[in-house]
């Protein structure tokens, strides 16, 4: 990041001392941070109430040890907190990513605001009990809010474990995931057989699938979602570069085309959050701004669709 105005290096007593609004509009002055709160919606199965813009790490968290290589995954972490978005999604398959999340969490003194959701990702139970212990190490902490077990490996044997974790205390919630559509089908027979209170699965403006069954059948079934590959990594981007966000879209607050895509998917009733990946503070503050504002109708999201592929 160049230049003062857009450095964000604040620990917690900053950001309790100024406030979020003033914290971020003093980085990112066109965003409304300041008289807005990210929208939020309802868990299922604790009425809770989570963010609907969270942080992925896959890729931009697996960063080296010192304070240099760290410094923009910082930056985008404490954003993150200041808006007053909470959800942060590792997995030991994303490399030093739980590490540099809950190393970086700690330094900010944000361990306990985070929303921790991760995987288990093994073969066999003492495998997976193993992994998840090394997780909660990595973050710093004794219960970790959400485990799922990552594209359904040996999810059988990790269920049961995970179900007798959320007993003793140790999770809060239990999901599955996977990020390829070829796999929905797979993902449908296990959302029908187990009991779980989040889905992970991949949709965008350019993978659909996920709307034809997985997400109403999620909401009809009363479980979380969380989405991945929003922007179908960086595929959506490339896809409208030196092309023009349509006027109407400015309707529904979406200002940036980041902002554009995210909107259509929180249109969606069924998903609960959207965990775009980024160690980039410009990216992370466009995503926190998809939470803003008004979202697209019906009417809006047909146009939407229709503009997108006409470009």
């Amino acid at each position: 990041m160049g230049g003062s105005n857009n450095s964000f290096m604040a620990s917690r007593r900053d950001i309790m001392r100024m406030g979020m609004g003033t914290v971020l509009a003093g980085i990112w002055p066109d965003y409304s941070f300041a008289n807005e709160k990210i929208r939020t919606r309802i868990i299922p199965s604790s009425a809770e109430t989570l963010p609907a813009i969270g942080l992925g790490t896959y890729g931009v968290f697996d960063v080296g040890a010192s304070a240099e290589e760290r410094a923009s995954c910082r930056e985008v972490l404490g954003a993150l907190l200041a808006a007053g978005a909470s959800l942060v999604d590792s997995s030991p398959m994303y490399r030093r990513a739980e590490q540099v999340s809950g190393d970086l969490a700690a330094d900010l003194g944000l361990t306990d605001q985070i929303f921790w959701a991760t995987k288990v990702w093994s073969n066999g139970r003492e495998a997976g009990v193993d992994q998840m212990r090394q997780s909660m190490r990595y973050f710093q902490t004794d219960q970790i809010d959400l485990m799922q077990i990552h594209n359904l490996r040996d999810w059988k044997v990790h269920m049961k474990t995970l179900r007798d974790w959320k007993e003793q205390g140790r999770i809060r919630y239990i999901g599955i995931t996977h990020y390829q559509a070829a796999a929905f089908d797979e993902l449908e027979k296990v959302i029908l057989e187990a009991e779980t209170d989040f889905v992970q699965l991949n949709y965008s403006m350019a993978e659909r699938d996920a709307e034809e069954r997985l997400l109403p059948l999620c909401a009809d079934k009363g479980i979380a979602t969380l989405i991945n590959r929003p922007y179908q990594r960086g595929g959506l981007f490339r896809s409208v570069e030196g092309k023009s966000l349509p006027d109407w879209a400015g309707e529904f607050a979406a200002h940036t085309w980041g902002q554009f895509f995210l909107k259509y998917i929180l249109a969606n009733p069924a998903v609960t959050c959207v965990i775009p990946a980024t160690s980039k503070m410009e990216h992370m503050l466009d995503n926190l701004a998809a939470g803003l504002g008004g979202l697209p109708g019906p009417a809006h999201r047909k146009a939407m669709i229709e503009y997108i592929s006409s470009i």
